[in-house]
């Protein structure tokens, strides 16, 4: 076989790596080399890999894998053994000079490394441990670096991770632990979380070291991620909420990722032959970010979900809830508590917090709300304003008709 250059490398494992979902971040540590010193920048609170930051600044990073070849057998995964694919590996080496001249040309602002198992889960980690001791140590680099760690590997070399790196990761891969010994047999769910728990245990003790000593290391200051494959098992939505939001509570995770699951080559015969909806992955990215910033509890989410376990697809889960519990409905704008106000449909969390303040100085009218949010027309069968109150629409028993989005044929050329 022919030695590959560096840029066909980056080509396969650049390719390779768009399956990682989990590769968005905030929360980093301020670091920049303004003052001469080092080389790069990562601003707390900024976005990356096709994130936007608060500026409106779309920020990315250099996503790609060490390598695509990988002892593992996983069904759902295009780079697993017995799969017919192109094979490419890095250096370690390679990639930190990848990175160094990426940034440079200012095409990117940090890195997110994962990588197949070669040799063996424990060699694998010291490669991608490599790459980022070399950028923080030999080259000062003070961009972002997010790190996709091995849960088979050794605990030191997890943790070692975290101290070069602003983010980690660790996949579940699947949500449910049937699923995952059908189709990932090798890998182990005790594993996977125990490796969570090891690094959210890390994560606590150098915050709490950092309080009393300055010079403490930081341990993956944007703290850690997963992801969830959605549609290659037979999870329904209410399993795959219940599973995100237990891994928040035990492991204080920063973000669940979606990942609709999609047909690859050679597939396996168990697999399902079409990929999911791409509006299921969205539902549940909705569905997390009622859990995290709406104070949803994971059975309110759940409710949400029709008889067979699934969400609608035709309309968000937050009017989903709201029209299965219509005897909560309307709310008085001017009287209900926030955790109220955050179930009304077409209000969000700066549109509430903005109400909030408005009425402790006057009472509020529909006009006042609609002032305030871009969704009237969805709030009006919900709320109780001064001078609104939805006697009509409450009776009305087709009130999704009213407030569900319509379908509309986009212009080709608009």
């Amino acid at each position: 076989m022919p030695q590959l250059d560096t840029r066909q490398k980056l080509a396969i494992l650049a390719d390779a790596a768009k399956y990682d979902a989990s590769c968005a971040s905030s929360g980093s540590v301020k670091r920049n080399s303004r003052g001469g010193k080092g080389i790069g920048s990562t601003d707390a609170g900024m976005g990356i890999c096709h994130a936007y930051a608060p500026d409106g600044r779309c920020i990315s990073l250099l996503k790609i894998l060490l390598t695509n070849s990988c002892i593992f057998d996983c069904h759902y995964c295009i780079n697993r053994k017995s799969s017919n694919v192109r094979r490419a590996r890095f250096t370690a080496e390679e990639v930190v000079q990848l990175t160094l001249a990426f940034y440079r040309r200012n095409y990117i602002e940090g890195l997110f490394l994962s990588s197949g198992i070669i040799g063996s889960s424990n060699y694998t980690m010291e490669q991608i441990v490599e790459v980022a001791r070399s950028l923080r140590e030999e080259h000062d680099f003070r961009g972002y670096i997010h790190l996709k760690t091995i849960p088979d590997a050794d605990p030191e070399l997890v943790h070692r991770a975290g101290l070069y790196a602003d983010r980690v990761s660790i996949n579940v891969e699947l949500p449910t632990v049937g699923g995952l010994k059908r189709l990932a047999p090798e890998k182990s769910a005790t594993q996977i979380e125990g490796a969570m728990a090891a690094t959210k245990a890390d994560i606590l003790d150098t915050a709490d070291a950092k309080k009393r000593y300055k010079s403490a290391p930081r341990f993956a200051p944007a703290g850690q991620s997963t992801q969830m494959i959605v549609g290659a098992d037979a999870a329904t939505d209410r399993d795959i909420v219940t599973r995100a939001a237990g891994l928040y509570g035990k492991f204080g995770l920063k973000r669940v990722y979606y990942s609709a699951f999609s047909p690859i080559p050679d597939a396996s015969a168990v697999l399902p032959l079409k990929r999911p909806p791409l509006m299921r992955e969205h539902r549940l990215y909705q569905s997390d970010w009622l859990m995290r910033f709406y104070d949803y509890s994971p059975q309110d989410v759940a409710d949400a979900a029709d008889e067979t376990g699934m969400m609608p697809l035709d309309i968000d889960p937050k009017l989903a809830w709201a029209l299965k519990f219509r005897g909560r409905f309307p709310v008085d704008v001017n009287r209900a508590p926030r955790e109220m106000l955050l179930r009304v449909p077409g209000l969000g969390t700066r549109a509430v917090d903005r109400i909030l303040t408005a009425r402790r100085w006057r009472r509020l009218a529909l006009a006042d709300v609609g002032r305030l949010t871009v969704g009237l027309a969805k709030v009006r069968p919900f709320l109780i304003a001064s001078d609104w109150r939805p006697v009509a629409l409450a009776d009305k028993l087709d009130v999704k008709s009213l407030v569900a989005p319509k379908a509309e044929q986009m212009e080709l050329f608009g």
